[in-house]
């Protein structure tokens, strides 16, 4: 049975074998270099010793010849020469077979020697027609022979080594030529047996990525390529199921939720991050009289509200509106309506702001009915000032003139009196002053003022009751505190009110801390006081007029609204944060 080869096998086999024949070729060249190296080495060697013997056998023979052409010459002196030469001769042969020019020279020699022996004058028979100078002139030449031989045997060697270079280059050659091709068998091999399924595979991944999952999926010769094939594909399979699945309760949950926005009383505008109109309910297409051709437009654009422009822009970046917008003024059917909106960021779990949505509320009547009511509040108050004043004053007129002892029950009545018709001026002057600031007659008068001065006083101001009631208060200022700009004489009427408010709902022996710091462009003014708190249900109505929390309730309602009043008349926003039982803060934030 034949066992399909796996594929990392392949690549081992195909990648050890280019592997091996480089190798190969590598060695037979370093040995083919080293080889030739190794004669060159010799060649220079023996060559350079040939030479260094003919040079000296030259030098001797010379010094043989001086001393036979002198004939005071030592005998035993030109004998010593002739046995050095004879021995260097000796050395010369001991090269090698092709040394044939210094056989020659030592043939020749040992004929010299017996010219020499037989001439009788030695130094008169030197002539080249003389057989002593024959034969020395013979062995002179047979040196000079070695020598040429030498250089000759230099330059074959030479052309040996060329061609045997020549022969490692071609081999070298083949061994490449080899490696390229062999190379290039297997880079097409694997390209065409696991590059193209492996391509096939990642254009199905691309196509699956993009939601199509009817994918064609390679088939290949490697076992392991059609097992990540047949994963592939099961992982497909799996996907189609589960965006199937997925597109379902995505649909109901769409539909859920198109029901629920449906059904809301308020109109709801869905705005994209572009700023543009994604989705509006029934009810928003009622209240502004559009239709879904309204869809994909700008918001600012599509209400003709240029400022809405920026506080989207701020909303997409993630922040919150410094103060209440104005009403929406709507022409609809000839009917104009008032409409309050709400901006808010709609953030992905993970940060990212994916849009905003936009919440309308009809105020039409309500507007109307506030109207109505300031008018008539204010035109109350001014009525009742005038007759009120004149009791006042009567009042005064009647104590002054009528004398009761200080036990008597009348004497009480008169206090009574007296202090009833104070809180009854009291609320009047807090009934025209809160219509003044909500019809937009009362106006500022700003000047610099110093938040941590502005504190210190109010701390003067309520010193009596809290020291009554052995309360503590204390300043807190994270310096440095900017000047801002402030009517002064106001914001101590916000300041009296709520610690006032604070005094009152703090039990004997507790603290009222009065705390400033900087946050970005706006100064945080707070009232904090460890009393009673204010239930979560009603924190949202605190600073609406008329309307009295907690268990101790006294006035008219009306002092946080004026507050309220008083501090968005200066840029500026207030706000509360309260648990039950462990005490309530008060905060405005004033801008720089």
């Amino acid at each position: 049975m034949k066992w399909p080869m796996k594929l990392r096998t392949r690549l081992f086999l195909s990648i050890s074998a280019l592997v091996t024949v480089a190798l190969v070729g590598v060695l037979v060249g370093l040995v083919s270099v080293m080889q030739m190296a190794s004669v060159q080495q010799r060649l220079v060697r023996d060559t350079a010793h040939t030479l260094d013997v003919g040079l000296k056998l030259r030098q001797n023979l010379g010094e043989q010849l001086t001393l036979i052409l002198d004939e005071d010459t030592d005998p035993d002196s030109l004998v010593a020469l002739q046995d050095q030469f004879q021995l260097l001769l000796n050395q010369g042969l001991a090269q090698g077979d092709e040394q044939t020019a210094f056989s020659k020279a030592s043939s020749n020699y040992q004929s010299f020697l017996q010219a020499y022996r037989d001439s009788r004058t030695p130094a008169r028979s030197m002539g080249t027609d003389q057989p002593l100078g024959a034969a020395f002139n013979q062995v002179r030449t047979d040196l000079i022979d070695s020598q040429k031989q030498a250089l000759d045997y230099i330059t074959r060697s030479e052309q040996r080594t060329r061609e045997r270079a020549l022969l490692v280059s071609g081999l070298m050659g083949l061994i490449a030529l080899a490696v390229l091709v062999l190379g290039f068998v297997t880079a097409h091999n694997i390209a065409r047996r696991f590059g193209q399924p492996i391509e096939a595979l990642a254009k199905a991944a691309d196509e699956v990525g993009q939601g199509n999952f009817d994918v064609t999926l390679p088939v290949t010769q490697a076992a392991e390529l059609n097992q990540l094939t047949r994963r592939f594909g099961l992982m497909a399979d799996a996907l189609r199921k589960h965006q199937a699945t997925n597109i379902d309760e995505v649909l109901a949950g769409q539909q859920r939720l198109q029901a629920v926005l449906d059904s809301i009383d308020d109109g709801l505008l869905i705005i994209d991050r572009q700023g543009h109109l994604e989705h509006l309910n029934p009810v928003a297409q009622r209240q502004l009289g559009w239709d879904s051709s309204r869809l994909g437009a700008g918001l600012a654009e599509a209400l003709q509200r240029p400022e809405l422009e920026q506080q989207l822009r701020q909303v997409l970046r993630g922040g919150s509106l410094d103060r209440p917008p104005d009403d929406l003024s709507i022409e609809v059917d000839e009917e104009t309506r008032l409409l309050t909106y709400s901006l808010t960021p709609v953030s992905h779990p993970q940060g990212p702001i994916l849009g905003a949505v936009m919440v309308l509320h009809d105020v039409t009547e309500q507007r109307a009915f506030e109207r109505v009511r300031s008018e008539f509040v204010l035109r109350a108050s001014h009525e009742l000032r005038t007759p009120v004043t004149g009791m006042h004053m009567a009042f005064g007129l009647l104590r002054e003139r009528v004398k009761f002892p200080p036990e008597a029950r009348e004497t009480d009545l008169l206090e009574t009196i007296g202090e009833e018709m104070q809180r009854l001026t009291q609320l009047i002057n807090d009934l025209l002053n809160f219509s003044r600031y909500q019809s937009g007659l009362q106006k500022l008068e700003l000047a610099h003022c110093a938040v941590d001065e502005m504190l210190e006083r109010a701390q003067a101001r309520v010193a009596g009751q809290v020291a009554d009631k052995h309360i503590d208060l204390l300043i807190e200022l994270e310096q440095p505190l900017p000047r801002i700009q402030a009517d002064v004489s106001q914001l101590d009427r916000v300041l009296d009110n709520l610690l006032h408010n604070a005094v009152r709902h703090t039990p004997s022996g507790g603290r009222i801390r009065l705390h400033a710091r900087r946050h970005g462009e706006r100064v945080i003014v707070s009232v904090e006081d460890n009393g009673e708190g204010i239930a979560y249900g009603q924190q949202g109505r605190i600073f609406e007029p008329f309307v009295q929390v907690g268990r101790k309730k006294g006035g008219a309602g009306l002092g946080l609204a004026l507050c309220k009043e008083i501090v968005q008349l200066h840029g500026g926003r207030m706000g509360v944060f309260s648990r039950p039982g462990q005490g309530t803060q008060f905060y405005m934030a004033l801008p720089v």
